[in-house]
């Protein structure tokens, strides 16, 4: 029963994606009787989160079920001064028996001390629900906050026969579907970056023309704007997560320096027999998905172990 409603909560931080950054995203749904009565998720970064929106939604003939009622949360309940008040306070206000919580926050002014406040209080907490699934959902944000740096996506498409283009000429290789499954990626990252050959010889847009939502910032890495240089911006400005869509050189910089968290790889069935050969994937990359999608392969890699 616990995991059935914790799904429901990262179904409702999901829909966080576009706005809620650079927080994470967040669900809560409360519970009492066997009868969902409120829910909500962190909709926009400054705004309320989810588990304000939970019990604002809670109907005025419900609100007494609250002594008796479990909240679910697939993130520890923020415990800091913010933006918006401390989540764990307004749980222990409200008085709810009991809180579920997904995983925990690895934010420096969080990571624990809201479960500690609820316990403090004596609330019955249980923690690890579908662990993996709420990380995975926020790994964007927990690499930022543990490692100082943005979550790394490396994307290219390739020839059935391994190249980039076709003797060296630009070859359009994704299909009018695939293209507009790119652009709905760039729209979940917050920066996108080429190479100065690509983008001296393509002039890319880089935009989400195919897709709702907010175009990433786009970065062109150079001899005066190195990864060190994109690395430090990305921490300074909060962006979390970096799509890099350059050419083989670029993209193998990132993969040689081990800076790489996902790799997409589209596979169409063409062959050109010569060009820009594709980079070679790392040897620690893990299968995660792969979708076919007219007559290609969509590839997804993962670092083993964080799946």
């Amino acid at each position: 029963m616990d995991e059935m409603y914790m799904r429901r909560c990262l179904q409702l931080a999901s829909c966080g994606m576009q706005e809620a950054r650079p927080n994470p995203m967040v669900g809560a749904v409360i519970v009492a009787r066997g009868r969902v009565i409120g829910e909500g998720y962190h909709v926009r970064c400054g705004e309320a989160h989810a588990e304000v929106n939970a019990f604002a939604s809670v109907a005025p003939n419900d609100e007494h079920l609250l002594s008796e009622a479990t909240i679910y949360v697939s993130l520890e309940p923020c415990a800091h001064q913010g933006r918006t008040p401390p989540c764990a306070n307004l749980i222990v206000r409200k008085g709810v028996r009991r809180v579920v919580v997904g995983c925990v926050d690895p934010f420096a002014k969080v990571q624990g001390r809201g479960i500690a406040i609820l316990r403090e209080a004596g609330i019955d907490v249980t923690t690890g629900v579908l662990e993996k699934e709420c990380m995975w959902l926020n790994r964007r944000f927990f690499t930022f906050h543990q490692h100082q740096r943005p979550y790394i996506i490396l994307k290219w498409a390739q020839t059935a026969d391994g190249f980039l283009d076709d003797h060296g000429k630009a070859l359009p290789i994704s299909s009018p579907f695939t293209k507009m499954l790119v652009h709905q990626l760039r729209s979940e990252c917050d920066v996108i970056l080429v190479g100065r050959v690509t983008e001296e010889r393509e002039h890319p847009r880089l935009n989400v023309r195919l897709w709702s939502g907010r175009d990433p910032v786009k970065r062109v890495l150079c001899h005066d704007y190195g990864i060190e240089e994109v690395l430090a911006e990305c921490r300074d400005k909060q962006w979390l997560s970096l799509l890099v869509e350059g050419g083989r050189r670029t993209l193998s910089s990132f993969i040689e320096a081990g800076l790489w968290d996902e790799i997409r790889v589209e596979t169409a069935g063409m062959v050109v027999g010569d060009g820009t050969p594709a980079p070679s994937l790392p040897g620690n990359a893990f299968p995660h998905s792969r979708e076919w999608w007219d007559d290609r392969t969509v590839e997804w890699f993962c670092k083993s172990g964080i799946k």
